[in-house]
């Protein structure tokens, strides 16, 4: 697809957007092309975020398109929340993906440096005002762009907890989010689908768990997103996850104590 080209498509509502995925998901290839080209300028919006990187933007576009693309395909219809929030950060992931593949990105010294800055403002604003700054904030106090703030803290952001290794064994290693794999993996917990029990929690507290742990957004992230304090979400997350465990019939402890609070 050449983003050259000028596209017109149709603007697709949630809804119709919704019906288009689950079909292409079923193997209809026109619903697929459909949902790529009605998505054409969430892709070259994002594209847009990286080209003082050096990269031709064609390529990023077609890039950008592979991650639509695998939205389309994984995206889960249980959850009500917008497709755009599923896809942005996966468009995003697949073009950091080829950039660092293709040696174009590295963590420097200044995004390093930045990185340890942003960190004592947050901590310098909690303090001083009881709550977790804005992104826009922090970026006011450092007298940088979002744009940067962003960036620094997504190149040196810790993986979710669920991500991280809890075993290694002959090379295969198992993270505690393959211990809460739904019904296409047989873990422990096979016997509740994971879907199943998170849909018995409110929309609030789906939002958090989607969030966090199927798009690897930081507690800080959620906050912006749904209008509470860093603290706040990771009190939430803790309970969220207690009760989760409580439902699956599985010591509640077993997973607080492997949960990280940034």
């Amino acid at each position: 697809m050449d983003a050259s080209v000028e596209l017109k498509p149709a603007l697709l509502t949630q809804e119709k957007m919704r019906e288009l995925i689950k079909i292409s998901q079923e193997g209809d290839k026109e619903a697929r092309r459909m949902m790529v080209e009605g998505n054409t300028r969430l892709v070259w919006s994002i594209v847009q975020r990286f080209a003082s990187r050096g990269a031709d933007p064609e390529d990023l576009f077609q890039i950008g398109c592979i991650g639509l693309m695998k939205s389309i395909d994984k995206f889960d219809l249980s959850y009500e929340v917008k497709f755009s929030t599923y896809a942005v950060p996966m468009v995003v992931g697949e073009i950091q993906r080829f950039l660092r593949d293709d040696g174009m990105v590295k963590v420097s010294r200044s995004i390093r440096e930045l990185s340890f800055k942003i960190r004592h403002a947050t901590d310098d604003y909690i303090k001083l005002h009881g709550k977790s700054p804005s992104i826009s904030e922090v970026a006011a106090v450092l007298e940088v762009s979002v744009d940067d703030i962003v960036l620094a803290s997504d190149a040196l952001r810790d993986p979710a907890s669920l991500h991280e290794q809890l075993y290694e064994s002959e090379g295969d290693s198992l993270t505690l989010m393959d211990q809460l794999r739904d019904d296409r993996s047989e873990r422990v917990f096979d016997h509740i689908p994971l879907r199943d029990v998170i849909s018995k929690l409110n929309k609030r507290d789906q939002t958090i768990i989607y969030m966090r742990y199927y798009l690897d957004c930081t507690q800080s992230d959620i906050a912006e997103r749904i209008g509470i304090s860093q603290v706040q979400v990771s009190r939430l997350e803790k309970k969220i996850l207690a009760q989760l465990k409580l439902w699956m019939g599985v010591d509640s402890e077993e997973i607080i104590v492997n949960v990280r609070t940034d």
